[in-house]
């Protein structure tokens, strides 16, 4: 029997980026509740003039054909130093992995992100994951294959995760999506008790963001993150100019409502960041966002006002305030809001949180959430000898 052969190519013209990001349509024709991302979506994370990690690092993506010249897969591979050196050992990404269920074809990809890795002074990778933040295309679905994806995150057949797992890629951490049913209320009594407490404690605020101005927002928001998720393994610090780039990129359809923030005696020490899921309203956009799909965005968005889910993009409190209420306390006032109408929406998902991170996944527990779906960031280390460790907990 003839071995398959298949052949690498990098994606360098515009009709080789057409068709990386025309590609997964094929794999998914089959899948209803896939929704195609957006595709100037993924194009910004390979645009060296909005993506600051080329500042520090480099990418490069592949077409994967067969013998007939037929694509069958594709894949990134890309590495920041920064990011990199906050692991035991120097470790890089490849994402945007997309590939039929080929082991042979899948190896192939992974081949060349090692290679491509090991050259750049790599010892291990981590996939899939994204050449920026963590709450775009990250991590590979293993559970909750019969729900719709959230905007900007993966939803990929079931056989992905036998494909790195037969590679040799060991699951790294979970991460979990929690659903809330933002009519439900807190079901701690004693998580309500502290955060009513602090809601009437003078030396406490909480607040949406309306009438903040967006360097009040970006200077709350790097001043807590940075001291909240910079400390954990291979999370980098953020900076202001990045805060306010992405600002502006999503003003359109920020819902001033859904971002909370608080301050102890002025002082910003915590945020509960929720967004519109734009999946609800760009299903039929096939990837495009061209005149007539910013005209359906805005009238799905602003006047049908047919979005029901939020997206809870990520939730942070300083450590030296974490176990004292304000997270019941922000929780509470986004209840408050929504009992008193005017937050419209029936469903919110927490839509990443890795299982190292114990006091959180116990405190959205406490607050109503119920996993919903799975996704496995796996690790692969290129010294086949050196002990694999999982990521590490926070207690």
């Amino acid at each position: 029997m003839n071995r398959k052969r298949y052949s690498l190519i990098v994606v360098e013209n515009k009709k080789q980026i057409k068709e990386f990001l025309d590609f997964p349509v094929s794999i998914y024709k089959n899948y209803k509740n896939w929704i195609r991302p957006l595709d100037e979506e993924v194009e910004k994370v390979f645009d060296r003039e909005k993506n600051k990690l080329f500042k520090t690092g480099d990418a490069i993506r592949w077409l994967l054909v067969d013998d007939n010249k037929n694509t069958v897969g594709r894949m990134a591979a890309f590495f920041d130093k920064k990011t990199a050196a906050k692991n035991d050992q120097q470790t890089g990404g490849i994402g945007f992995f997309e590939c039929i269920d080929d082991k042979e074809a899948a190896h192939t990809l992974f081949d060349a992100g090692k290679e491509w890795l090991e050259k750049r002074g790599m010892e291990a990778m981590d996939g899939p994951v994204n050449f920026g933040d963590r709450n775009n295309f990250w991590g590979c679905l293993v559970d909750g294959f019969d729900k719709e994806p959230v905007f900007n995150m993966p939803y990929n057949p079931e056989y992905y995760s036998r494909l790195f797992e037969s590679y040799g890629f060991q699951n790294y951490f979970n991460q979990y999506t929690y659903h809330i049913d933002t009519g439900g209320g807190m079901r701690s009594d004693v998580l309500r008790e502290k955060g009513e407490r602090l809601l009437k404690n003078k030396d406490y605020t909480f607040r949406t963001i309306k009438g903040m101005s967006f360097d009040e927002i970006a200077d709350a928001y790097v001043s807590i993150y940075n001291k909240a998720w910079a400390r954990f393994p291979g999370v980098p610090k953020v900076r202001r100019q990045h805060v306010k780039a992405v600002l502006n990129a999503v003003k359109p359809i920020l819902d001033h409502k859904a971002i909370i923030f608080g301050f102890y005696k002025g002082e910003p020490v915590v945020f509960y960041i929720m967004v519109p899921d734009l999946n609800q309203v760009i299903y039929d956009f096939n990837g495009k966002m061209n005149l007539m799909n910013k005209i359906k965005l805005f009238y799905r968005l602003k006047v049908a006002k047919k979005v029901t889910r939020l997206i809870g993009i990520i939730f942070g409190v300083v450590p030296e305030h974490q176990s004292k209420g304000v997270e019941s306390a922000v929780v509470l006032h986004f209840e408050k809001e929504i009992r008193a109408g005017r937050i419209p929406y029936t469903d919110l998902e927490m839509n990443w949180i890795g299982d190292f991170n114990m006091v959180m996944m116990k405190f959205v527990q406490q607050i109503g959430g119920e996993i919903h779906k799975t996704h496995v960031t796996y690790r692969y280390l290129f010294d086949r000898t050196k002990e694999f460790k999982r990521a590490r907990k926070s207690i």
